[in-house]
């Protein structure tokens, strides 16, 4: 899955990069888990007024991604990087400005499903390593930039006992503990669902971690939010479609998958400069599943 850590997939990470006609003349942007469907898309949209850098875990993946999108026409290079790495995140950045430009806008959207590691794994890619791409990115930021994080609408639905509220603010500087203090909280339930409950615990620390650091990166004029998709036509969603994902789309206000150029569109929107008082805040793009949930039997009901 596109930018994983490495110890989802158990290989080598070296830095790698696959470059493609890279110029100047447009600001740099960072987009993780960039060969997966929403960060492919996002990838389309922007590098109209954007050079890419594609991160990934997987070479081969990062070479088509950067190829296809060539073919349309957006200049790009891929990085291959395991972001539950602070060296290699740093590299990443380094090779993202080798050329002199700089990394005004970052797209996080690696991560893993709940059936696509344990609970252990879907706390250090989703949780670790988003604290690691945004302190990267955070000391170089300056004014007008923006971090755009990939939450979850499964951020929302989790009780608040579930919550490790006071372990969040270990993810900086203690990761070990703040891990353990998810998958701790995950062994509430059976170990079926461990893995779906610290997925949860994990999209609502990103949701946490994004106003946490919106002060911070306001003092650098920069912005930080978080985006929380619902059911989307990726190899993800459908790999959940089964497992949770289907029900929320029956469940939705709109019943169907969202389209990766559906979501894409809202995370270039808030990656540009065009939303400069928008920070610190999460955008729900569900199709209306909260919506549905809440109203939708009701406004079933009326005559």
């Amino acid at each position: 899955m596109a930018g994983l850590g490495k110890d989802a997939l158990d290989i080598e990470t070296p830095i790698s990069t696959t470059r493609i006609n890279m110029s100047t003349t447009h600001p740099t942007a960072v987009i993780t888990g960039g060969t997966g469907g929403m960060g492919l898309a996002t990838a389309r949209l922007m590098g109209h007024d954007h050079r890419i850098v594609l991160a990934d875990l997987d070479r081969t993946r990062l070479d088509d991604a950067v190829r296809e999108l060539a073919m349309a026409g957006v200049e790009a290079i891929g990085v291959v990087c395991d972001i539950t790495d602070k060296a290699s995140v740093e590299q990443l950045f380094q090779h993202a400005e080798s050329d002199g430009s700089r990394v005004r806008a970052v797209v996080h959207s690696a991560g893993i499903s709940p059936h696509m590691g344990t609970a252990e794994r879907i706390a250090r890619i989703n949780a670790t390593g988003t604290v690691n791409i945004a302190r990267a990115f955070l000391a170089r930021t300056a004014d007008g930039d923006a971090l755009v994080n990939v939450a979850s609408t499964a951020g929302y639905g989790i009780p608040k006992f579930f919550v490790p509220l006071r372990a969040f603010r270990l993810a900086e500087k203690r990761p070990d503990d703040f891990e353990k203090a998810v998958v701790s909280r995950a062994r509430f339930v059976g170990r079926k669902l461990k893995p779906g409950l610290a997925y949860a615990i994990s999209k609502n620390f990103v949701h946490w971690y994004s106003r946490f650091l919106a002060a911070e990166f306001g003092e650098r004029g920069a912005r930080v939010v978080s985006v929380s998709p619902g059911s989307f036509d990726t190899a993800m969603g459908r790999l959940e479609e089964n497992h949770g994902a289907g029900d929320l789309v029956k469940a939705a206000a709109i019943k169907r998958f969202g389209k990766p150029e559906e979501v894409a569109a809202v995370l270039a929107f808030c990656a540009s400069e065009a939303p400069g008082y928008l920070t610190g805040v999460d955008i729900l793009v569900d199709g209306g599943i909260k919506a549905g949930k809440e109203f939708g039997r009701r406004s079933a009901s009326r005559p």
